[in-house]
């Protein structure tokens, strides 16, 4: 099933794509999912999009400043989403128990992973959202060991 690449045209096409991500996620075994993409990608919208998917009742809001949101899934399990944007160091990811978080075993939605890349697990899933010229988007999914 992956890689795997889906173009959004509009907003309205974020529910199928978020359905597409969570059936990646389900397949993969992934617990971890990284977002990747330049500012206004509609990083968190599509993650907004994938917690809907899932049954989260809560509104999705990025963590930027608090960096970790935590939300309840259907199942009732948490699912825990970051914004590593304005962290500064890994000392500092590690401060807020980053580890203990992308170890739990429960999701994890990640945007900026670049600036934690060493304390990512492998396998994760990478969803990466590119942005045309006609504002489309193409967003691309693989699994990073």
């Amino acid at each position: 099933m992956l890689p795997l690449l889906v173009t959004a045209n509009t907003l309205a096409d974020l529910p199928a794509v978020a359905r597409q991500v969570q059936a990646a996620i389900t397949v993969s075994g992934c617990r971890v999912v990284v977002f990747e993409g330049e500012m206004g990608a509609g990083k968190t919208t599509l993650i907004s999009a994938l917690a809907a998917a899932t049954g989260i009742e809560d509104d999705v809001s990025s963590p930027t400043f608090s960096l970790v949101n935590e939300y309840r899934a259907a199942s009732g399990q948490p699912v825990y989403h970051f914004d590593f944007y304005r962290i500064n160091s890994i000392d500092e990811a590690e401060r807020i128990g980053a580890t203990e978080y992308l170890d739990s075993g429960y999701l994890c939605l990640v945007e900026w992973p670049t600036r934690v890349e060493a304390l990512l697990p492998a396998p994760r899933l990478e969803v990466r959202l590119e942005v045309e010229p006609n504002e489309n988007r193409t967003i691309k999914l693989r699994i990073i060991n």
